[in-house]
Order: structure tokens, then sequence, then C-alpha cells
């Protein structure tokens, strides 16, 4: 018995020895933590974030028909109750274009303010649409363009009353999807096997695949039209600027560590936040050269999948179970 037990316990001391290296971290700390964990009256899990015009009127939405009202640029948030059918809803996104707001849902839900938010109509869609309407981006009067969970992207220039397909075909079921400012789409399988790009003027999504082993976790656009990768393993990748068909070298701002990386978000052309699993932020200064760990929020209990910046003073992360994160431009003059 005794081999057995040594076995044993050769085995569990090497375990002790992985799990207390993945628990340590050589990442340099941020000078100042500017992020503020803000009271918001919800346990369900929040989706996503806009601001009207007025840069101090804003809403969350999320799960169970969740809908916050912010007046004071998002340090204190107030529910609203909005009157649908008995069905359990899920509002996956919100945007607005000065007053005019909109708000899509699941199941099959769209609903439009002309008044920032104070009254709210819903807009009938089609039993033929195909899968469920995920984001939503308001572009001028009248005019939004919405997508679905497989890739369907729609456009409507009088208010919601009309809408005209993007493209031919669906993608397939998505894992995430991101819209840059000149209208292009990229979007991630359920899987995170392969992405597809989509911009106006093509009938069809552009499937792609991954350029390593490693699944996808989300992708987006950089301001200046470059690409961005999330991967499994704390991967970070962007796309050559001169060759936009090609990708940099791969980079793992954390090797050290197992917590997954789920949104990217500038708030500079320089300024990166990278936020991941179990109250993981990472920053860059640089455009991803360097990076730097915010441990003053590791202690919130949350995974951070969802980075916004409106203005690089005004920026938030949403995490799971109601956590909100708020920037504080302040905390780097203090």
């Amino acid at each position: 018995m005794r081999p057995i037990i040594s076995k044993w316990q050769g085995i569990l001391a090497a375990l002790l020895v992985v799990f207390a290296c993945i628990g340590c971290s050589n990442v340099p700390s941020t000078a100042f933590n500017p992020w503020q964990v803000i009271n918001v009256p919800t346990d369900e899990k929040l989706l996503d974030i806009a601001f009207t015009g007025n840069p101090q009127h804003g809403y969350l939405v999320g799960s169970n028909a969740t809908l916050l009202e912010t007046n004071d640029g998002g340090e204190t948030w107030k529910p609203l109750k909005l009157e649908l059918d008995d069905a359990k809803y899920r509002f996956n996104g919100v945007n607005f274009a000065g007053q005019e707001g909109w708000i899509v849902g699941e199941p099959s839900l769209l609903l439009h303010s002309t008044d920032e938010g104070r009254s709210w109509s819903r807009i009938p869609l089609s039993e033929k649409l195909p899968g469920n309407p995920i984001t939503v981006t308001a572009l001028a009067d009248g005019q939004a363009e919405m997508a679905t969970d497989v890739g369907a992207i729609y456009k409507t220039t009088d208010g919601g009353k009309n809408w005209q397909a993007q493209v031919e075909n669906s993608v397939g079921v998505v894992r995430n999807m991101k819209r840059s400012a000149d209208g292009k789409y990229i979007a991630v399988s359920a899987k995170g096997s392969f992405y597809s790009t989509w911009e106006p003027g093509q009938n069809a999504w552009v499937p792609h695949n991954r350029n390593s082993s490693r699944r996808l976790e989300n992708m987006g656009f950089t301001d200046n039209g470059q690409l961005w990768l999330l991967a499994r393993g704390g991967q970070v990748q962007f796309s050559d600027p001169n060759k936009p068909d090609e990708w940099l070298e791969a980079e793992y701002p954390e090797l050290s560590t197992s917590w997954g990386l789920l949104d990217l978000g500038y708030r500079t052309p320089e300024e990166i936040w990278i936020g991941g699993g179990s109250g993981n932020l990472l920053r860059s200064a640089d455009g991803g050269k360097t990076w730097e760990k915010d441990r003053e929020v590791e202690t919130v209990a949350a995974n951070f999948y969802k980075i916004v910046f409106f203005q690089p003073n005004q920026g938030f992360i949403i995490g799971d179970r109601g956590v909100l994160l708020k920037y504080n431009p302040k905390a780097e003059a203090a």
C-alpha cells in the first residue's frame, strides 16, 4: 500500500504546485484603479447599456425584462417596468441616437422610443424572422439596424414600419457579434470554431477559419479598422494594420493564470481594457504591447463580460449577477 500512497501523495503535491502557479501572476499592477463599483438594484443578468443624447441619461437592460434608468451619468439606477404580455422576456440590446431609442430581445421583441425612453411602443416582428434579435444600432432619425443570433441583419429607414434584409443567408448560431462604426459586422460561431465577417454591399457573410487551435471567445473592431480577438487560454491577437487578412503574433498578457478573457474595450486609440473571469481586469496603455493588472477589482465576485466606452471619460464594465463598474476619470488625477 505504501507505493500507492506515495504515488497519490506525489500527484497531490504536483496539483498543489499547479494551483499555486495558477494563482500567481507576474503582470505589474496598475498605478491606480479608475473603476467604481455601482450599486444596481437588481441581481438579474445585465446585458447592455446605452445613453441618450444626454450623457447623464441612460439605460441598462438584461434578463427577465430588466430595464434600469439613470439620470446622473450612471451613479444611481432605478428600475422601470414595461407593460408587456406574460412572456418572460430577455432584453438583449439597447441603443440610442439622440432621443430615439431601440430595445431588442427574446422571444422575438422590438421596442421603439422617440422621447428618450419616457415611453416605448412595441413593433411587431415577423414570425418568420430568422433567430432572435440580439443587437440594435440607432443610426439617425427613423433609421436603425437590427441583427439576430443567427446573423440575419435588417435595416429600417421609416421608424421600424418596414425592414429590409441586408444579407441573403444567415450565418448560423453565434456566440457574440460586434458592429463597427462604419457598419461592418463580425460574428463568432457558437462553439468558437470559426468566425464570419460582413460589410455593407455584400449579399452574404464571409466565413473565416480561426488562425490557431484555440477556440475563439470574442472578436471586434478597433477604431482604425483592425480586428481583435480573444481566444481560450488568455490569448489576445490583432490583425495586421497593413495586411487586413493577416494576423500579428498572438499575445498572452497573463500567461500564468487560467482565467478566460471575455471582452475588450478601447478607452482611447492606445488605452485598452480587457475583462475576464473572476474579477480579472487588464490594461494596456500602448495599444497592446505591454499589459498591467488592476488588482483592486479582483475582490469583485463577477465575470467581466462587456466593456463599453461612450467617450474617454465615460465607460462601464458589465459583470454577471447585477454587477456594474463605472469609469472614474478623477482616479488618475488623485
